[in-house]
């Protein structure tokens, strides 16, 4: 029998069995860490953070000195230096709070540490909020133009949004003009029908979306009281967005925090983690929050974990090894052989 019969034999015998398998083995041995990482770090020259509605999603990588990697974004102690730049919370989220550089250092018990350089610019300029990649987007994000709501065709009870935002232009013709714009109050933001609806101060069939106070609200608020500026016609647009890590090893029951980076059109790049959409494609091996944290189950086998932001999609990978033992296989004879045996 060749090295990819074996291989087949195998892989079906894990379907088929791995759902009943009971996992009895005491818990490994602790592994000492090597080294740590913090991420993501795409120019390798530290992270630009643009205007004070910006946000960043660090994640930070143990290396243990068996040689695997594991996730400690949340097991980590976050600082930044000077003060009063950024804030890093617990989950490695990072907003600013003034123009400027500091750098932030993830430490592990044991004194492991690492540092990223960050620059915070804007901050103090009243940048005009995006229609286009600000605001609907959070329509995508709270369910608002999906197709059971104001996305269908006939939108609903008497507002209509272009299905998942794909025609931003109608959206704000939607939303500013029609109805003599009743739904917005330049005047005193709060009072819009718009936030009152999403916040359950007001009836909503699709009841409540958002909290007084969160981000999204903030965004919305800002942008009413700017006076609702509409999106430049030139003005830039997604042009990809790319997860970090694109792929790990985990172990069932394990964790990993990913973060998204929206490219746009004039080469700017910004962490859109918290805005983007996630979904894995088999709901039986990981399950995903809305903050990108990635947790698998008991199942071993392989799992996509798919972002989707602005038309624009990326994939996290998760391979859950099965940990049986595999020796004296027999010796490749084929290229396909080969890619089996990598592969194991």
């Amino acid at each position: 029998m060749s090295r990819s019969q074996w291989c087949l034999g195998l892989c079906m015998t894990v379907a088929f069995t791995t759902g009943n398998l009971s996992w009895g083995a005491d818990a490994p041995a602790v592994v000492p860490l090597k080294s740590l990482k913090l991420e993501p770090n795409p120019s390798e020259k530290g992270i630009l953070i643009r205007g004070r509605d910006a946000r960043q999603q660090f994640f930070v990588t143990g290396e243990l000195e068996n040689g695997k990697f594991k996730d400690l974004t949340r097991a980590v102690k976050y600082t930044s230096a000077p003060e009063g730049i950024v804030s890093v919370d617990g989950a490695g989220m990072t907003t600013p709070l003034a123009d400027g550089e500091a750098v932030i250092t993830a430490e592990a018990e044991g004194g492991v540490k690492s540092e990223l350089k960050v620059t915070v610019t804007g901050f103090q300029q009243d940048i005009p909020i995006d229609f286009n990649n600000q605001i609907v987007p959070i329509f995508t994000k709270l369910g608002c133009n999906g197709g059971g709501c104001h996305g269908k065709a006939s939108g609903q009870n008497g507002f209509k949004l272009s299905l998942l935002g794909f025609y931003p232009e109608d959206d704000y013709e939607f939303l500013v003009k029609e109805g003599r714009g009743r739904r917005l109050f330049p005047a005193a933001p709060g009072k819009s029908l718009l936030l009152m609806k999403g916040v359950g101060a007001s009836p909503h069939g699709g009841g409540k979306r958002m909290e007084t106070g969160s981000y999204e609200y903030r965004i919305i608020s800002r942008w009413i009281e700017q006076g609702m500026p509409a999106s430049k016609k030139d003005g830039p647009t997604v042009a990809s967005i790319k997860c970090y890590p694109e792929g790990r090893v985990m172990d069932r029951k394990g964790e990993q925090q990913v973060s998204v980076l929206a490219t746009y059109t004039d080469g700017t790049v910004e962490d859109v983690t918290r805005m983007a959409l996630y979904e894995p494609n088999d709901q039986e091996l990981a399950e995903v929050n809305v903050n990108a944290l990635v947790k698998t189950l008991e199942m071993a086998g392989e799992v996509a974990i798919m972002a989707r932001y602005q038309g624009q999609v990326s994939t996290f990978r998760a391979t859950i090894p099965l940990g049986a033992e595999v020796k004296d296989l027999p010796a490749p004879k084929n290229f396909v052989d080969v890619a089996v045996s990598n592969k194991l």
